[in-house]
């Protein structure tokens, strides 16, 4: 079965979180039109760290029974967030294989977007045309699903009580700092 990923950053300190939220094409429809009625009137998007906490509550009990997968990536800021980017997204580009992605999707940075591109052409190597992947950056407000690793990697981040919440939500979280 092929499967859609989308994906979103987050940093707390020397933290970078790369979430990665995985949907099944039965279910992309669904979760588009939920998150779209979770919208305040003109909001364009969710944007977790933008929300209230009564608001963060609210969009987490709407999205629990969700199906979804979402997996956590981390890697350390020390030596550069870039860096510590293309490390999540060179690993995280190995695991879609793995699983059936056959569509990825990242909030776009602009510019930075080319730095992506090429770590997963690296990545993919010379397999690159065989493996059916499709990559590509949107800005956030083109695709609700880009919301939901928001989300995701924002609770991961601040712990406690929202770590707690968001675990319906949560997959594996994958550390690329240890050995």
């Amino acid at each position: 079965m092929s499967v859609h990923a989308f994906v979103d950053e987050s940093r707390r300190n020397d933290t970078y979180l790369l979430a990665v939220a995985l949907v099944s094409p039965g279910q992309l429809t669904k979760l588009r039109k939920m998150l779209m009625r979770l919208r305040m009137p003109n909001q364009r998007e969710l944007h977790f760290k933008k929300e209230t906490p009564a608001r963060r509550k609210q969009i987490l009990s709407t999205l629990a029974p969700a199906v979804v997968h979402v997996d956590i990536y981390l890697a350390c800021c020390r030596k550069g967030e870039e860096r510590a980017r293309q490390t999540c997204v060179a690993r995280l580009t190995d695991d879609v294989l793995k699983v059936g992605v056959t569509r990825l999707v990242f909030d776009s940075r602009e510019v930075r977007d080319d730095h992506d591109l090429l770590t997963i052409r690296t990545t993919l190597g010379k397999s690159s045309w065989g493996t059916g992947l499709f990559y590509e950056h949107l800005p956030s407000e083109n695709d609700p699903l880009l919301w939901i690793p928001d989300i995701v990697a924002w609770c991961y981040g601040a712990g406690g009580d929202w770590l707690r919440r968001v675990q319906p939500l949560m997959g594996n979280v994958i550390d690329t700092r240890l050995p």
